[in-house]
């Protein structure tokens, strides 16, 4: 059976299309056309596949995008091949010779359990959990050697970020970043209009794909940038003759993220972060036990006091159980505790490679954006990002609660027999 798809690649797209590769990240401009290119190499793969009863799926971050956008792209570029069937409710389309392609949401990733796929889309990786990807859609390649491709466009340097930077370097990827002004897809007058009316970070981000572009809304990404350019983002090492801390952010069925950081005179030393989900309490009690040195306190979180009906126990008490020197902070307003973070942030210095993944949390948390009022919501965004944040505020307060002296005594070393104060 001979099949022709109506659809004409554009000459910045045919690489992608080209090549052998089994992975494949886009990072484009807005108006680029990555999703018609991904839909239609989805729809080309599955009649290709030599295998039994092919599958293409494609993955939007919430089923609703997926119908809006994406379906329409799937029903316009298979409505010519005769005998093809569509399932409205499923957004499923089934091809004459047996393929099937379907459309998902990725706030459900249950729906996806169990299936496999030939070649997979993931639109928009960092707005969905990504666990999704490790957990769900990769087992479902395995078994038929699928592909997979990775598109969107960037929102600072968050998970689509990782995926980015690993496949720079991995054989197995291919890897594509399509800016505006290189591409010729766009205009210069379109471009140009555009700059007029967006916020330079705007326009960096959305048409120059600018992983490293500011965003409305960021608490501290000045601050991280400051850190960076002053160097105090470096190798820094533990000090034997100093008292060493840790402060958890405890999740419950969200992830947990910990700070580890030492006090000296008005310097702050972050040496290590670490986080983690769908863990119980004792594996993150086993990580703090085997950190290799002695922690003199760890800061809990206010509601950490708070018995669980499961173990009969609060998650303070199972610290001191495991011998644990445990303090609890004391509830605090988020705008107070934001405010805090941004005054102690010029005292901070961070290991560059134990605390990569807290920074990185650090300069993408932020409260959302209203881009049509283009005003700032009062409350931060929860997301991947506020549990690192989350864990920094409770740091900051645990100074301000518990090492309060005059500004006299920083020049020595910080402990809970001789405190010092940031603030």
């Amino acid at each position: 059976m001979k099949i022709s798809i109506p659809y004409t690649p554009r000459q910045a797209f045919l690489p992608f299309h080209n090549t052998e590769k089994r992975f494949s990240v886009l990072v484009c401009h807005r108006r680029a056309g990555k999703t018609v290119s991904v839909i239609n190499h989805i729809i080309k793969n599955v009649l290709r596949c030599p295998l039994p009863n092919p599958r293409g799926i494609f993955v939007a971050p919430s089923f609703a995008q997926a119908k809006d956008i994406s379906w329409a792209y799937l029903k316009q570029y298979t409505r010519g091949i005769p005998g093809t069937e569509y399932h409205e409710a499923e957004l499923r389309c089934t091809l004459p010779t047996g393929a099937v392609i379907r459309l998902y949401g990725a706030e459900n990733p249950d729906r996806l359990r169990g299936i496999y796929a030939d070649i997979a889309g993931i639109d928009e990786p960092a707005s969905m959990d990504l666990s999704i990807w490790e957990s769900v859609i990769r087992p479902a390649l395995s078994d038929r050697g699928g592909k997979a491709v990775f598109i969107g466009t960037p929102f600072g340097e968050d998970a689509f970020f990782d995926i980015y930077q690993n496949a720079l370097t991995d054989p197995d990827w291919f890897h594509m970043k399509l800016k505006a002004s290189e591409s010729g897809i766009l205009s210069q007058e379109e471009l140009a209009a555009a700059k007029k009316i967006m916020t330079p970070e705007a326009y960096e981000r959305e048409y120059e794909v600018s992983f490293s572009a500011t965003f409305p809304g960021a608490y501290y990404a000045r601050e991280v940038e400051a850190a960076e350019d002053e160097g105090r983002v470096k190798k820094v090492n533990r000090d034997e003759n100093l008292d060493t801390y840790a402060v958890l952010d405890l999740g419950m069925d969200d992830a947990t993220s910990i700070w580890i950081f030492q006090l000296y005179a008005n310097e702050w030393r972050f040496l290590k972060f670490y986080e983690n989900k769908g863990k119980s309490l004792d594996h993150y009690i086993t990580y703090l036990k085997n950190l290799g040195y002695p922690l003199e306190t760890v800061f809990l979180p206010h509601d950490a006091k708070v018995r669980e009906l499961g173990v009969g126990k609060s998650r303070y008490q199972l610290f001191l159980d495991r011998g644990f020197n445990a303090e609890v902070l004391p509830k605090t307003a988020i705008a107070d505790g934001i405010n805090a973070v941004r005054l102690a942030f010029p005292r901070m210095w961070f290991d560059a490679e134990g605390c990569k993944q807290g920074i990185k949390a650090l300069r993408n948390y932020r409260s959302d954006y209203n881009s049509k009022d283009r005003v700032l919501k009062m409350k931060p965004r929860h997301d991947w990002s506020s549990h690192g944040a989350d864990a920094m505020r409770y740091a900051v307060m645990s100074m301000n609660e518990y090492f309060s002296a005059s500004q006299s005594d920083w020049d020595e070393p910080i402990s809970r027999a001789n405190a010092g104060t940031f603030v």
